[in-house]
């Protein structure tokens, strides 16, 4: 049985949380503490992460970095009640694979839930090229001819996506949906401050603005 597990200090949440999942056919395990939740995820035990930001201990941004940092590619959805930009890009920036903004409908959780466990694991090209630009999709490394440049996961995954579509122009909505798996507010601008953090690591000119439909690889 697939087991969900569930990082938050709210026990009137945790416990409505639990309930529904279990009701879909899931096993759960609650832990109200960021360091048990980094213990128990690194454990290899749960096959997905419900993560709440204000956790004692330890706070989510933090779990999920060391997650991260030690290799464990268990999927994570974060929670919390932080929802500017700022939080939202910090969140995805340490390695979330998905982020729910409190209060939320379980109904919505539980559609992202099953959406992050049907993921597979990518199998696909080891190396990416194109020009004088590599990507080594096992390791995460990047490099510019030849000079190793240092991307954070979702950098690596935003460069990952455009180097596979070379030349071809992707929407702002294609790429939220592709990299981040997100319905973000049609207001939000992350996926400008990506492009904007990716042409300063691999030069400006690199990734072209196609005025009214998105963003091409040049």
């Amino acid at each position: 049985m697939t087991r969900i597990l569930i990082a938050e200090d709210e026990e009137r949440i945790s416990a409505f949380v639990a309930k529904g999942l279990e009701a879909a056919g899931y096993q759960t395990v609650i832990v109200d503490d960021g360091a048990a939740a980094l213990e128990m995820a690194l454990a290899g035990d749960a096959d997905l992460l419900l993560l709440d930001v204000g956790l004692p201990s330890m706070d989510g941004f933090e779990v999920l970095r060391n997650l991260r940092g030690q290799g464990a590619s268990i999927p994570v959805i974060m929670l919390t009640a932080r929802t500017s930009t700022r939080d939202t890009v910090d969140g995805l920036d340490a390695g979330a694979n998905d982020y729910v903004a409190k209060p939320f409908k379980f109904d919505e959780l539980l559609a992202r839930v099953r959406s992050r466990l049907r993921e597979p694991v990518s199998l696909g090209t080891i190396t990416i090229s194109h020009g004088d630009i590599s990507l080594d999709v096992h390791t995460r490394r990047a490099s510019v001819g030849g000079r190793e440049v240092d991307l954070s996961a979702r950098e690596f995954a935003l460069a990952e996506e455009f180097l596979r579509h070379a030349g071809q122009v992707l929407s702002r909505e294609q790429l939220l949906s592709r990299v981040w798996g997100l319905d973000f507010d049609p207001g939000s601008n992350v996926v400008d401050v990506y492009v904007r953090y990716l042409r300063a690591k691999f030069g400006a000119g690199r990734i072209v603005t196609v005025r009214g439909a998105g963003y091409r690889w040049e």
